[in-house]
């Protein structure tokens, strides 16, 4: 079993997404999934003479790569949509399997997708495996393989950690900053240098620039799903429901602000195949 496997079989994913914090994350990577989603069925309609909604949604294929225990997964296929999710933890597959759904899932690696034929998803999801993977080329590889089996025309949205959020909360918050600063774990402007044995690997936005340039990806629009809710995590638990709804409204709001993205910790990349 790898290090990966095993601190997820400890760590409970589906307990994050329903938190406070996870929730903000959830709701607004929902909200620009159906977007994608909402432009998809777009185009069927335009094609066809007579479709209703729910025909629709049977055509539009999604691809859930890393898909975890199947949070969006099962989401996506209860609204009707076709839905196949791949996930290398065993652990989280099971939970994902046991869960009554349409979703066909099966055990997979982001870097090579040889199940999955080409240019045959209308909207891929790489939410989980770029946490996980380490350098430029493994990244490359995954991103390479969601373009690879998604249609011409598709979306791909790609989820990243960022640095800033791993240095304020791992290094000053959790006060391992100078050992971090001795064991060269920084740059000197505070770039992470992360290994295998840290499980999460952090970006910059221009290290996404740089993936997207080397696969000829065209961005559609990047955004922060969850801004601050991950620095407020105790505030976001202390908020009463209206407020708590004010600051989901908040996050809507601003999760496309320029200013804001790079803070958050978390990136959703939303990426079209030319």
């Amino acid at each position: 079993m790898t290090e990966l496997e095993e601190y997820y079989n400890k760590f409970n994913e589906e307990k994050r997404l329903n938190s406070r914090h996870g929730q903000v994350e959830y709701r607004v990577s929902m909200k620009y999934i159906h977007r994608c989603l909402d432009e998809a069925a777009a185009k069927i309609m335009n094609a066809a003479a007579s479709v209703n909604d729910e025909d629709v949604r049977s055509q539009i294929r999604i691809l859930d790569i890393g898909a975890g225990t199947g949070r969006y997964s099962v989401a996506l296929a209860e609204e009707g949509y076709d839905v196949t999710a791949v996930e290398l933890v065993k652990y989280n597959l099971g939970i994902l399997k046991q869960k009554a759904s349409s979703v066909r899932a099966l055990q997979g690696n982001a870097m090579n997708l040889k199940k999955l034929e080409s240019d045959s998803f209308d909207v891929t999801l790489l939410f989980g495996p770029m946490y996980h993977l380490f350098g430029f080329d493994d990244k490359r590889r995954a991103l390479c393989e969601a373009k690879r089996v998604t249609k011409p025309g598709g979306v791909i949205l790609v989820a990243y950690c960022m640095n800033e959020y791993g240095v304020i909360t791992y290094g000053f918050k959790e006060r391992h900053v100078l050992e971090c600063m001795e064991k060269k774990r920084f740059t000197e402007d505070f770039k992470t240098i992360s290994s295998p044995s840290e499980l999460y690997d952090y970006m910059r936005i221009e290290d996404i620039d740089a993936l997207n340039r080397a696969e000829g990806l065209e961005r559609i629009k990047i955004i922060s799903p969850d801004g601050p809710a991950n620095y407020m995590r105790t505030f976001l638990n202390q908020l009463g429901d209206e407020e708590f709804e004010a600051f989901i409204q908040y996050q809507m709001a601003t999760c496309e602000r320029s200013d804001l993205i790079g803070a958050g910790a978390h990136t959703v990349d939303i990426l079209r195949k030319i």
